[in-house]
């Protein structure tokens, strides 16, 4: 299963919704049989990197879509969440 886009207003961040969000959608793609959770963020994205790794997403990937992005050393991260003995 991918997450994709998602995202907490500003004035709602730092109260936990992000998190709950992402342990939410890992316990809904395990309830359907999906093996892992997968998803992308820019390098930029420090938060994010932090709450993905936080609830137990680790990084497998990394790389540069565009040669703009390899002349400015912007990397789109990788994150997987492996879930166990899903058959998706």
């Amino acid at each position: 299963l991918e997450l994709r886009r998602m995202s907490v207003g500003r004035e709602h961040r730092g109260h936990g919704l992000a998190q709950a969000l992402c342990r939410e959608v890992l316990a809904f793609a395990r309830a359907r049989g999906y093996s892992a959770v997968v998803l992308s963020t820019s390098v930029v994205q420090v938060a994010a990197q932090r709450l993905y790794e936080g609830v137990g997403f680790r990084r497998v990937g990394a790389s540069y879509p565009l040669l703009l992005c390899t002349l400015l050393n912007f990397q789109v991260l990788r994150y997987r969440h492996d879930l166990g003995d899903g058959a998706k």
